[in-house]
Protein backbone atom coordinates (compact mmCIF):
# COMPACT_ATOMS: atom_id res chain seq x y z
CA UNK A 1 0.00 0.00 0.00
CA UNK A 2 1.38 3.42 -0.95
CA UNK A 3 0.87 5.78 2.00
CA UNK A 4 1.40 8.75 -0.30
CA UNK A 5 -2.17 8.17 -1.45
CA UNK A 6 -3.33 9.03 2.07
CA UNK A 7 -2.44 12.69 1.53
CA UNK A 8 -4.96 14.79 -0.40
CA UNK A 9 -7.06 17.91 0.07
CA UNK A 10 -10.49 16.89 1.43
CA UNK A 11 -12.43 19.44 -0.65
CA UNK A 12 -12.69 20.02 -4.41
CA UNK A 13 -10.65 22.92 -5.90
CA UNK A 14 -13.71 25.19 -6.05
CA UNK A 15 -14.32 24.95 -2.32
CA UNK A 16 -10.61 25.14 -1.51
CA UNK A 17 -10.36 28.36 -3.52
CA UNK A 18 -13.38 29.68 -1.62
CA UNK A 19 -11.71 28.98 1.72
CA UNK A 20 -8.46 30.48 0.44
CA UNK A 21 -10.25 33.68 -0.60
CA UNK A 22 -11.89 33.81 2.80
CA UNK A 23 -8.45 33.37 4.33
CA UNK A 24 -7.12 36.31 2.29
CA UNK A 25 -10.04 38.44 3.49
CA UNK A 26 -9.26 37.51 7.09
CA UNK A 27 -5.59 38.35 6.64
CA UNK A 28 -6.64 41.79 5.40
CA UNK A 29 -8.67 42.23 8.58
CA UNK A 30 -5.61 41.20 10.58
CA UNK A 31 -3.47 43.78 8.81
CA UNK A 32 -5.89 46.60 9.55
CA UNK A 33 -6.02 45.52 13.17
CA UNK A 34 -9.56 44.20 13.44
CA UNK A 35 -9.07 40.45 13.41
CA UNK A 36 -5.74 40.66 15.18
CA UNK A 37 -7.50 42.23 18.15
CA UNK A 38 -10.21 39.60 17.94
CA UNK A 39 -7.73 36.74 18.11
CA UNK A 40 -5.88 38.39 20.98
CA UNK A 41 -9.18 38.32 22.86
CA UNK A 42 -9.41 34.62 22.10
CA UNK A 43 -5.93 34.13 23.50
CA UNK A 44 -3.75 33.90 20.38
CA UNK A 45 -1.18 36.61 19.77
CA UNK A 46 -1.69 38.69 16.63
CA UNK A 47 1.63 37.58 15.13
CA UNK A 48 0.44 33.96 15.19
CA UNK A 49 -2.95 34.52 13.54
CA UNK A 50 -1.82 34.14 9.93
CA UNK A 51 0.33 31.09 10.76
CA UNK A 52 -2.57 29.31 12.50
CA UNK A 53 -4.97 29.96 9.60
CA UNK A 54 -2.51 28.94 6.90
CA UNK A 55 -1.36 25.84 8.75
CA UNK A 56 -4.96 24.75 9.26
CA UNK A 57 -5.79 25.09 5.57
CA UNK A 58 -2.54 23.66 4.18
CA UNK A 59 -2.47 21.02 6.91
CA UNK A 60 -5.77 19.62 5.64
CA UNK A 61 -3.66 17.91 2.93
CA UNK A 62 -1.78 15.82 5.51
CA UNK A 63 -3.34 12.67 6.96
CA UNK A 64 -1.37 10.87 9.66
CA UNK A 65 -1.97 7.08 9.44
CA UNK A 66 -3.30 5.40 12.59
CA UNK A 67 -4.55 1.92 11.69
CA UNK A 68 -5.52 -0.21 8.69
CA UNK A 69 -9.06 -1.55 8.99
CA UNK A 70 -9.97 -5.05 7.71
CA UNK A 71 -9.95 -5.46 3.90
CA UNK A 72 -13.01 -4.40 1.90
CA UNK A 73 -13.87 -3.04 -1.52
CA UNK A 74 -13.23 0.71 -1.56
CA UNK A 75 -14.49 3.58 -3.72
CA UNK A 76 -11.86 5.45 -5.75
CA UNK A 77 -11.43 8.69 -7.69
CA UNK A 78 -14.87 10.22 -7.13
CA UNK A 79 -16.42 13.41 -5.77
CA UNK A 80 -19.20 13.05 -3.21
CA UNK A 81 -21.60 15.91 -2.41
CA UNK A 82 -23.03 16.30 1.08
CA UNK A 83 -25.21 19.31 1.97
CA UNK A 84 -23.83 21.21 -1.03
CA UNK A 85 -20.16 20.64 -0.17
CA UNK A 86 -18.10 18.46 -2.51
CA UNK A 87 -15.61 16.07 -0.93
CA UNK A 88 -12.79 14.28 -2.73
CA UNK A 89 -12.25 10.52 -2.77
CA UNK A 90 -8.62 9.96 -3.85
CA UNK A 91 -7.45 7.74 -6.67
CA UNK A 92 -6.17 4.45 -5.25
CA UNK A 93 -4.81 1.21 -6.67
CA UNK A 94 -4.49 -2.13 -4.88
CA UNK A 95 -5.88 -0.64 -1.67
CA UNK A 96 -6.79 -3.49 0.71
CA UNK A 97 -9.21 -1.56 2.92
CA UNK A 98 -9.91 1.65 4.80
CA UNK A 99 -6.95 3.50 6.27
CA UNK A 100 -7.94 5.37 9.43
CA UNK A 101 -5.97 8.60 9.79
CA UNK A 102 -5.97 11.87 11.72
CA UNK A 103 -5.90 15.11 9.72
CA UNK A 104 -3.22 17.64 10.63
CA UNK A 105 -5.17 20.79 9.74
CA UNK A 106 -8.62 19.62 10.78
CA UNK A 107 -7.82 17.70 13.97
CA UNK A 108 -4.28 18.04 15.33
CA UNK A 109 -3.88 21.82 15.06
CA UNK A 110 -7.42 22.68 16.30
CA UNK A 111 -7.12 20.21 19.19
CA UNK A 112 -3.77 21.58 20.34
CA UNK A 113 -5.03 25.16 20.09
CA UNK A 114 -8.26 24.26 21.91
CA UNK A 115 -6.38 22.69 24.81
CA UNK A 116 -4.08 25.72 24.95
CA UNK A 117 -7.07 28.10 25.12
CA UNK A 118 -8.82 25.91 27.68
CA UNK A 119 -5.83 26.00 30.03
CA UNK A 120 -4.67 29.56 29.34
CA UNK A 121 -8.12 31.08 29.95
CA UNK A 122 -9.06 28.61 32.73
CA UNK A 123 -12.31 27.76 30.95
CA UNK A 124 -12.51 24.24 32.30
CA UNK A 125 -16.19 24.16 33.30
CA UNK A 126 -17.60 26.41 30.56
CA UNK A 127 -15.32 25.00 27.91
CA UNK A 128 -16.11 21.38 28.68
CA UNK A 129 -19.83 22.14 28.96
CA UNK A 130 -19.72 23.79 25.55
CA UNK A 131 -17.87 20.80 24.11
CA UNK A 132 -20.52 18.47 25.55
CA UNK A 133 -23.41 20.43 23.99
CA UNK A 134 -21.79 20.67 20.55
CA UNK A 135 -20.82 16.99 20.73
CA UNK A 136 -24.44 15.94 21.33
CA UNK A 137 -25.84 18.13 18.52
CA UNK A 138 -23.18 17.17 15.99
CA UNK A 139 -23.41 13.48 16.84
CA UNK A 140 -27.17 13.60 16.27
CA UNK A 141 -26.75 15.19 12.82
CA UNK A 142 -23.62 13.34 11.66
CA UNK A 143 -24.20 10.83 8.88
CA UNK A 144 -22.10 8.03 7.38
CA UNK A 145 -21.32 8.85 3.73
CA UNK A 146 -20.16 6.20 1.26
CA UNK A 147 -16.58 6.71 0.18
CA UNK A 148 -15.95 9.52 2.68
CA UNK A 149 -16.62 8.37 6.21
CA UNK A 150 -18.60 10.54 8.62
CA UNK A 151 -19.91 13.96 7.54
CA UNK A 152 -21.81 16.75 9.25
CA UNK A 153 -23.58 19.82 7.76
CA UNK A 154 -20.89 22.48 7.38
CA UNK A 155 -22.48 25.38 9.25
CA UNK A 156 -23.85 23.39 12.20
CA UNK A 157 -20.65 23.24 14.31
CA UNK A 158 -19.75 26.97 14.13
CA UNK A 159 -23.33 28.19 14.65
CA UNK A 160 -24.05 25.85 17.56
CA UNK A 161 -20.67 26.64 19.12
CA UNK A 162 -21.27 30.39 18.80
CA UNK A 163 -24.73 30.16 20.35
CA UNK A 164 -23.54 28.01 23.26
CA UNK A 165 -20.53 30.25 23.86
CA UNK A 166 -22.66 33.40 24.06
CA UNK A 167 -24.97 31.71 26.57
CA UNK A 168 -22.12 30.42 28.74
CA UNK A 169 -19.87 33.49 28.78
CA UNK A 170 -20.12 36.65 26.69
CA UNK A 171 -16.72 37.82 27.88
CA UNK A 172 -14.97 34.58 26.90
CA UNK A 173 -17.33 33.72 24.05
CA UNK A 174 -14.65 33.62 21.29
CA UNK A 175 -12.43 31.15 23.15
CA UNK A 176 -15.38 29.02 24.33
CA UNK A 177 -16.75 28.95 20.77
CA UNK A 178 -13.44 27.76 19.31
CA UNK A 179 -12.95 25.09 21.97
CA UNK A 180 -16.57 23.89 21.79
CA UNK A 181 -16.80 23.90 18.00
CA UNK A 182 -13.47 22.23 17.33
CA UNK A 183 -13.44 19.52 19.99
CA UNK A 184 -17.23 19.02 19.89
CA UNK A 185 -17.14 18.40 16.14
CA UNK A 186 -14.21 16.00 16.29
CA UNK A 187 -15.74 14.02 19.16
CA UNK A 188 -19.37 14.08 18.04
CA UNK A 189 -18.83 13.45 14.34
CA UNK A 190 -15.66 11.38 14.15
CA UNK A 191 -14.63 9.75 17.43
CA UNK A 192 -18.13 8.62 18.45
CA UNK A 193 -18.75 7.17 14.98
CA UNK A 194 -15.56 5.18 14.49
CA UNK A 195 -17.58 1.98 14.64
CA UNK A 196 -19.53 3.07 11.53
CA UNK A 197 -16.52 3.60 9.25
CA UNK A 198 -16.01 -0.04 8.38
CA UNK A 199 -18.14 -0.91 5.35
CA UNK A 200 -18.42 2.61 3.90
CA UNK A 201 -15.85 1.85 1.20
CA UNK A 202 -13.70 4.88 2.06
CA UNK A 203 -10.05 4.34 1.09
CA UNK A 204 -9.09 6.95 3.71
CA UNK A 205 -11.28 7.86 6.68
CA UNK A 206 -9.73 10.88 8.34
CA UNK A 207 -10.53 12.29 11.78
CA UNK A 208 -10.92 16.01 11.09
CA UNK A 209 -10.65 15.46 7.33
CA UNK A 210 -13.29 15.15 4.63
CA UNK A 211 -16.73 15.56 6.16
CA UNK A 212 -15.69 17.66 9.15
CA UNK A 213 -12.72 19.84 8.14
CA UNK A 214 -14.84 22.67 6.70
CA UNK A 215 -16.94 22.86 9.86
CA UNK A 216 -13.88 22.99 12.10
CA UNK A 217 -12.19 25.61 9.90
CA UNK A 218 -15.26 27.85 9.86
CA UNK A 219 -15.55 27.50 13.63
CA UNK A 220 -12.19 29.22 14.00
CA UNK A 221 -13.31 32.05 11.76
CA UNK A 222 -16.62 32.60 13.52
CA UNK A 223 -14.93 32.42 16.93
CA UNK A 224 -12.70 35.33 15.93
CA UNK A 225 -15.61 37.37 14.62
CA UNK A 226 -17.45 36.93 17.93
CA UNK A 227 -14.84 39.19 19.53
Amino acid sequence: MNLANAHFFPLTPVFLVGLALLLVFLVVLVEVGLLGYAYEKIGVGRRYVFAVLVLSLVGSYVNIPLVQLPPERVISNQVVSFFGIEYVIPMVRSWPGTLLTVNLGGAVIPSVLSLYLLIKNKLYLRGLLGVAVVTVVVHFLAQPVRGIGIAVPTFVPPLVAAGVALLLSRRSAPAVAYISGSLGTLIGADLLNLDKIQGLGAPVASIGGAGTFDGVFLTGILAALLA
